[in-house]
């Protein structure tokens, strides 16, 4: 589906949560600098429409985004996922990632620290992969 169709669900200097009609969530990563009020505020809007679509699966647009800085990566792995993956039922991420090299890296931490999680993630150089690989998944 491409991103027009979907709803927005959330919005902030961040990033914008998207629901796509195909049954999963679109976040797209901003290049603007970040606090960590608004960087969080996207997780739990994430993790909140998870829960209240009952949907696993979320693509992850980081074409942009600035790298995620070491309390950022600290605050997902410890924080975040367990409570993602448990409480709202996140399972798949499809993430589109960024040229800039710190932020492949900082993004590499947070997916490679998930082994004891029920969570996928799988990175991608095109939308189209993302939005195929991510409808497989159920």
């Amino acid at each position: 589906m491409r991103p027009e169709l979907s709803t927005l669900y959330f919005e902030n200097q961040a990033a914008r949560i998207l629901e796509d009609p195909a049954g999963f969530l679109r976040v797209i990563w901003s290049a603007q600098e970040r606090d960590p009020l608004t960087f969080r505020a996207v997780f739990n809007h994430m993790a909140q429409a998870l829960q209240r679509r009952g949907w696993s699966r979320i693509l992850v647009d980081q074409r942009h985004m600035r790298a995620f800085s070491t309390t950022e990566q600290q605050w997902i792995v410890r924080e975040w996922l367990p409570r993602a993956v448990l409480e709202a039922g996140y399972r798949y991420g499809g993430v589109l990632v960024s040229e800039d090299v710190f932020t492949r890296l900082a993004t590499a931490y947070v997916t490679t620290s998930v082994q004891n999680l029920p969570l996928v993630y799988r990175t991608f150089s095109h939308e189209a992969s993302a939005n195929a690989w991510l409808l497989q998944q159920h």
